[in-house]
């Protein structure tokens, strides 16, 4: 019985058990932050190659006189990770609009989310 009061007592793994306890929680917030702040900048690059595609559209016939051009413009100025960003222009509207779409893969460890990203940007 002595034995077993004294084995409630001891504390000698009492910090690597709060560890355990406490990884997982933590690595979780870890990712799910650098995955948030992917998804910011993506959807920040996103916006700006949109606009700038709906400007060069407007602007700019020699690289951007077409619709197909004007879409490879706006590919080339995404400069955010792989969430197969698509553009589609239009001449309608309030003057020359560009429309950018992706789909961002948010994966925290519990948690795994695909957000759509939708930007439209006008220039007259």
């Amino acid at each position: 019985m002595k034995s077993l009061a004294r084995f409630w007592h001891n504390q000698s793994g009492s910090g690597a058990a709060e560890f355990a306890m406490v990884f997982l929680p933590f690595a979780a917030l870890i990712f799910a932050i650098i995955h948030l702040s992917m998804l910011f900048y993506a959807n920040q690059s996103l916006q700006y190659a949109t606009e700038a595609a709906a400007r060069c559209y407007s602007v700019d016939s020699n690289n951007c006189g077409s619709i197909g051009n004007t879409e490879n413009f706006a590919t080339g100025r995404y400069a955010g990770p792989n969430i197969g960003a698509a553009f589609h222009a239009t001449a309608t509207g309030c003057g020359h609009t560009v429309t950018g779409t992706g789909n961002y893969r948010l994966n925290a460890v519990f948690v795994t989310r695909t957000v759509p990203l939708t930007v439209t940007a006008c220039f007259p």
